[in-house]
């Protein structure tokens, strides 16, 4: 588990400076759509997810340490996330995710409790 949910964990494959933009995103159980924007800031990283059709064209911002691989092969980027955590998700919003730390809190809390940060079945 990476110490920082904020951060890619170093066993995932990610290479600082790859532009992750439009490849494929999947959940523990299957697609869930594409990258639209990334960032791979140290403590800051992140991924935000075009969802497309699948759940009505909805963004989620993802932290970086849900990723498990990123297969520079394929371009596809799989997470510790259940389609159900993703459309569980707090919407993005483009306008307060840098500057509105209450927003950062409410993203990071989704993602712990009860999902893959919390320490139970399913944590990284």
């Amino acid at each position: 588990m990476t110490e920082n949910l904020w951060s890619y964990d170093p066993a995932s494959g990610h290479l600082a400076g790859t532009d992750l933009t439009g490849w494929a995103v999947e959940a523990t159980d299957g697609h869930i759509g594409k990258v639209d924007k990334h960032s791979d800031e140290a403590g800051d990283a992140y991924l935000v997810v075009d969802t497309g059709a699948w759940i009505f064209g909805k963004e989620v911002l993802i932290p970086a340490s849900a990723v498990t691989v990123i297969d520079l092969d394929v371009q596809s980027i799989h997470l510790s996330l259940t389609k159900e955590q993703v459309k569980d998700a707090p919407e993005f919003q483009s306008d307060k995710h840098l500057a509105d730390q209450q927003y950062r809190e409410e993203i990071a809390s989704h993602y712990r409790a009860g999902g893959p940060f919390s320490g139970g079945a399913g944590a990284i």
